[in-house]
């Protein structure tokens, strides 16, 4: 795990350690010095720690103007032991919230196990921005995670459709991202409806 990065190339757009309103505005990184760990095995100091002792989160992107944020996240997502959601929510999502972020897409590809407890922080979090149009996204998370996150009734709160992860996210502008997430969302309410 050590050598699996969070995602580097928008950081011609993006940087949450030089930005004002971040959480981690002004942290200092190493390439060499290994200090966070999932368990047994050290993750690469990029990951930015949050108050979990499992899961590690890095802010990709940040548009103000369009309130989105895309969060990387690795680890393993324990509400069972450690109460993760409390944690990100009150020390990542809230802080977002209270800058005009309403639309939050997380990427979950190397988030390796969910053990769920109850749905209270993600049922707050939808209602704090469900009054501004928001919504939140899980994109490329595991088949098992999700399938996990289902069965404590997440979905309900964490839009997991599979049809996202076929956008190589990767490959594309954080703006297109953006735009690919929104037409999808535009889509799936106008189903509900």
């Amino acid at each position: 795990m050590h050598d699996i990065e969070p995602y580097y190339e928008w950081r011609d757009y993006y940087i949450a350690s030089e930005d004002s309103r971040s959480v981690f505005f002004r942290r200092k990184y190493s390439e060499f010095s290994f200090t966070h760990k999932v368990y047994n095995y050290y993750i690469h100091p990029q990951w930015d720690a949050f108050g979990s002792s499992t899961l590690y989160c890095k802010i990709l992107y940040v548009g103000y103007d369009k309130q989105v944020a895309v969060i990387e996240l690795i680890g393993e997502w324990n509400d069972t032991l450690h109460n993760d959601i409390m944690i990100f929510k009150e020390e990542i999502i809230d802080p977002l919230i209270h800058n005009g972020i309403n639309k939050f897409i997380l990427v979950g590809e190397q988030v390796m196990n969910f053990h769920g407890s109850d749905d209270a922080y993600y049922e707050q979090w939808a209602e704090d921005i469900r009054e501004e149009d928001g919504w939140i996204l899980a994109v490329n998370f595991l088949p098992h995670v999700k399938s996990e996150m289902r069965n404590f009734g997440i979905h309900s709160f964490i839009d997991m459709n599979d049809s996202l992860n076929e956008v190589e996210w990767r490959k594309i502008k954080p703006l297109y991202i953006h735009k690919a997430a929104e037409d999808w969302m535009i889509k799936a309410i106008g189903e509900k409806e």
